[in-house]
């Protein structure tokens, strides 16, 4: 297994327990995609997360982030260091710690949309 594909795996475990709850739109060796059921104006669902492997880089997805950023505001510097952006966090290697501090991030993250009636 290469060692993109290690980080997708172990970040896809952080992502997955929220597609039972959310819509998946997309889960293969590449990519897991989740939307929230919430319509928006332009009708479109409400992008949740994903978690992508692109050329060098594996790249974690959490929309929630973009709308509520102060859920950001408690994140190690080491966290944010791997931002790119409001939403996104870039890794080329497994790194535990960071995984962790993501992991709560994430269920952070779910509980803001919850709170905000979108799931």
């Amino acid at each position: 297994m290469s060692e993109l594909a290690a980080v997708f795996a172990e970040l896809h475990k952080i992502m997955a327990p929220y597609g039972a709850k959310l819509e998946v739109k997309r889960d293969d060796a590449e990519e897991f995609y989740l939307d929230t059921r919430h319509v928006q104006k332009n009708k479109k669902p409400l992008f949740f997360g994903a978690v992508q492997v692109k050329k060098s880089y594996v790249s974690y997805h959490l929309m929630p982030l973009y709308l509520k950023p102060e859920l950001i505001s408690s994140a190690s510097p080491e966290l944010k260091a791997r931002m790119q952006g409001k939403s996104c966090f870039n890794f080329k290697a497994s790194e535990p710690v960071l995984f962790k501090e993501l992991s709560a991030l994430t269920k952070a993250a779910f509980a803001s949309y919850k709170e905000q009636g979108f799931v």
